[in-house]
């Protein structure tokens, strides 16, 4: 438990100065035309970007602030990266429950880019180390690692800048591309696969011009109920990443759900029902933060409550 509260402490300031540097222009420079000095704000490596005005006090004192900032934040990325390095190493010695590492790469980026929780939520089987960790231990009989990544979008507010999630995953692997046949599918070079969801009442808050296109699902809107789990966790690489997952209640009965239903692929469905039965085992017996009490209860509407039902009478029976 002390290492998980290092862990979540060292990543919180690895992750801030992250996001400083990524809130921060590529970089500046002085140019020099027809006699005069400009300071540019560079927008990528080749040095594309857009004069911010000739020298004066305030462009000599914009870009001495800018190289202090920036210094300041990469020295503190540095000496956090070099801590979560240590802290990754013992969280393996300890056999703590792993992340696969080509989720843990897109989730540290969205995170970078402050978008996780906000506007995405793991809801697929790699929300499972932050619940595990969340009961404090490991979840018997529980699925935990797939060749595949099933985000959410969750942000409500229409998006008309550029596009978010595209860039977002090839930042992280530029073989990322379209799967054809299903348009909410992203797939590199190694057939990892990337699938995005979308509650019908978020779906107005996707980009137009973004990618993947999201399948808007209506059991998806149970999965925005609750509050939702947030953990750092170390990956099968020894990198880290940040985990937020939907309530683990709201997570498990959708999933048992899922697993009954004959549109759900037959190959997944024997998987739902193992991870859902073990979760909401754990829920019970080590999650009294996540009560199953009279009031989640009456939450559920009635396709749940027959699940939860079933699952009642089968823990009560001998």
């Amino acid at each position: 438990m002390r290492l998980l509260v290092n862990l979540e402490q060292q990543y919180e300031v690895w992750i801030d100065a992250e996001q400083t540097l990524f809130s921060l222009p590529y970089g500046m420079k002085w140019k020099r035309i027809s006699g005069g000095e400009y300071l540019y704000e560079l927008a990528d490596r080749a040095g594309n970007g857009s004069s911010l005005g000739p020298r004066s006090q305030a462009t000599e004192a914009r870009y001495a602030d800018y190289q202090v900032e920036k210094s300041m934040a990469i020295e503190r990325r540095d000496q956090s990266a070099a801590r979560l390095a240590e802290t990754g190493r013992l969280y393996r010695a300890l056999r703590l429950p792993l992340l696969a590492s080509e989720a843990a790469a897109i989730l540290r980026e969205a995170d970078r880019r402050s978008l996780l929780g906000s506007h995405l939520l793991v809801v697929g089987t790699n929300a499972m180390p932050a619940y595990a960790i969340e009961a404090a231990g490991r979840i018997a009989d529980a699925p935990d690692e797939t060749q595949d990544f099933d985000m959410a979008w969750t942000a409500s507010r229409q998006n008309t800048e550029p596009p978010v999630l595209w860039p977002l995953l090839k930042a992280v692997d530029a073989t990322y591309t379209i799967n054809t046949e299903h348009p909410n599918q992203a797939r590199n070079a190694s057939a990892y696969e990337v699938e995005l969801l979308v509650a019908p009442s978020r779906d107005a808050g996707f980009g137009r011009r973004d990618r993947p296109r999201p399948v808007p699902l209506e059991e998806q809107e149970w999965l925005l109920n609750g509050r939702p789990v947030s953990h750092v966790v170390v990956a099968r690489d020894a990198s880290t990443a940040r985990i937020v997952a939907p309530d683990p209640r709201w997570f498990a009965m959708q999933k048992l759900w899922l697993s009954e239903q004959d549109k759900r692929n037959p190959l997944k469905r024997p998987k739902d029902a193992r991870q859902a039965l073990s979760l909401l085992r754990a829920v019970a017996e080590t999650m009294p933060q996540y009560p199953l009490d009279a009031e989640f209860e009456a939450q559920l509407p009635p396709p749940l409550m027959q699940c939860y039902a079933r699952w009642q009478a089968a823990q009560a029976s001998p």
